[in-house]
């Protein structure tokens, strides 16, 4: 049986990201979520397994006191430097999600995105997020939704110990609806997105970079098709029958 993914692993994979403006980041569906739960200037929120940390830094500008939690060394020495552009609002540290080291009741907000999957049991994570809550306070759980080609390919890799982080799993909405409900909160929000650009289109950006070619990162961003586009996938976003066909999805809870 596969293992989950060490600190070894994240370190190795984030000692390979070396040029940031290449990397794309997480689903602007996270961010856009945590921010139509109102103004965050003055509350305490906590990021865990931040990765480059990009949507802290964009919480820290908005005048929210930010803290990045991460076991991987690089992952922190990346957050680290995107730190440096909200040195006041925004701190590092390094510790386990599962036994943080913080007091009960510290945050306003906990969050993260394309961590839960990476644990076979995913629940203690989520009782020890709440723990951190204050009452009241929102975590939010994005994760990769089980019915896309990125799960089949995710699946084949494993399969063939070519995934990078060795094994991942994945949720549908009722399952990920389910967790939060087993951690203790109360479900008040969940959204979905598509990877944009899609899986294809980056597979192929990937393979270029192997060759020596650099694809733009986003294509035919700015024309009139894929603002056409963006507003379709918006759209159909609302519909509960999209959560089945998109790439991410993220469920908020309140701790009561």
């Amino acid at each position: 049986m596969k293992k989950e993914p060490s600190v070894s692993v994240w370190n190795k994979f984030w000692n390979s990201k070396k040029d940031m403006s290449k990397v794309y980041p997480s689903s602007p569906s996270v961010l856009k979520a945590i921010l139509s739960m109102g103004s965050v200037k003055g509350l305490k929120i906590l990021e865990v397994g931040a990765g480059t940390g990009r949507d802290s830094l964009e919480l820290a500008k908005a005048g929210a006191k930010v803290f990045i939690l991460d076991y991987s060394e690089e992952s922190l020495k990346i957050a680290g430097e995107l730190a440096t552009q909200a040195p006041e609002n925004l701190s590092l540290v390094q510790g386990n999600a599962f036994n943080s080291p913080f007091p009960d009741e510290t945050f306003d907000i906990v969050f993260h995105q394309g961590l839960a999957e990476h644990f076979k049991d995913p629940l203690p994570l989520l009782k020890e997020n709440a723990r951190l809550l204050k009452k009241g306070g929102f975590c939010l759980c994005d994760v990769p939704q089980t019915f896309h080609l990125y799960t089949v390919m995710k699946h084949v890799l494993i399969a063939l110990d070519k995934w990078f982080a060795g094994w991942e799993t994945q949720f549908t909405m009722p399952q990920l609806k389910k967790l939060m409900k087993s951690a203790g909160l109360e479900v008040v929000h969940s959204y979905g997105d598509w990877m944009r650009p899609n899986l294809v289109y980056r597979i192929i950006r990937e393979i270029g970079f192997k060759l020596g070619l650099e694809l733009p990162k986003y294509p035919l961003q700015g024309t009139l098709y894929q603002r056409q586009k963006d507003k379709l996938l918006d759209f159909v976003s609302y519909c509960n029958i999209s959560n089945y066909t998109q790439v991410c999805i993220g469920v908020i809870g309140r701790r009561v």
